[in-house]
């Protein structure tokens, strides 16, 4: 399924070895993503031991808690040596782990109770790829099943230009101003800290594409708002720092003007279920 767009090889190669996934939403105030992302999907999530999909999965970030929590969760990654890292590591919390493409998954049609997209719309750059991605997930998950779909805004990298003062580069202002135009974040030259070829959405195109791949969208929130743009790291470090940061955050979650400002946006859908109305 691969064309003159895809960046497989480049995402391989960034997240083998010039970045360490499992470190990134781990630790510090980083992990106000990951946070965010449990209790959204926490209030969505089926009773375990519902059979959970990760596709994109990585090193099992998600697949973790998800397993602690009594999931069954299967990893599915396009980077081999984040799965060789997940079956070493999440073996033994039941976590199971292959190599896949969220394009054309091995799955069976309505196999599993949840799907997570957490991560390959990121580095998909045609929307033909994307809706193919979302259709997948819908195929492989059960009727009235839940999808939970991530997406980078695509006014993150604005923000985080004059956060580092990459905006002071030319070169960076270039990429910024394709993103804008285009969506697509093209790091060309490997730049450390500008991230790797990659898609940026905007929420209502987001929106669309959830819709053509045949979900019902449930709702569509900022994942950490403006927070994560301030100098909040030794806040976010003191339990009362730490609950003002999460107020901030759910209060404007889905305030349709502040959706852009997060840098990942959130999306709960479900597929089609016969039995009930569709949302």
């Amino acid at each position: 399924m691969a064309d003159a767009l895809d960046p497989s090889d480049a995402i391989v190669r960034h997240y083998e070895q010039d970045y360490r996934e499992a470190d990134r939403i781990a630790a510090g105030f980083d992990s106000l993503e990951l946070v965010r992302t449990q209790e959204i999907l926490r209030r969505h999530l089926p009773p375990a031991p519902a059979a959970v999909l990760d596709v994109g999965g990585a090193t099992g970030v998600h697949a973790s808690w998800l397993a602690a929590d009594g999931y069954r969760v299967h990893i599915v990654d396009l980077v081999p040596l984040h799965v060789e890292r997940a079956q070493a590591d999440l073996a033994s919390l039941g976590v199971t782990a292959e190599v896949g493409d969220a394009r054309e998954l091995a799955n069976a049609d309505a196999s599993v109770d949840v799907t997570l997209v957490l991560g390959p719309l990121y580095h998909l750059l045609s929307r033909a790829d994307r809706v193919a991605a979302l259709a997948e997930a819908r195929r492989v998950t059960r009727p009235g099943g839940l999808v939970a779909i991530a997406a980078v805004s695509r006014f993150a990298s604005v923000a985080s230009g004059l956060q580092h003062g990459f905006l002071l580069d030319p070169e960076f202002r270039a990429i910024v101003e394709r993103d804008l135009r285009e969506g697509q974040h093209r790091n060309d030259n490997r730049r450390p800290g500008w991230f790797t070829t990659a898609f940026f959405h905007h929420p209502d195109e987001l929106r669309d594409e959830i819709d053509a791949a045949g979900l019902h969208l449930v709702e569509l929130v900022g994942v950490e708002s403006l927070a994560v743009w301030l100098d909040l790291a030794d806040r976010w470090a003191t339990a009362d720092g730490r609950e003002a940061i999460l107020f901030a955050a759910r209060a404007v979650e889905s305030e349709p003007s502040l959706l852009g400002v997060s840098p990942h946006l959130l999306a709960i859908a479900r597929t089609a279920d016969a039995s009930v109305d569709p949302i």
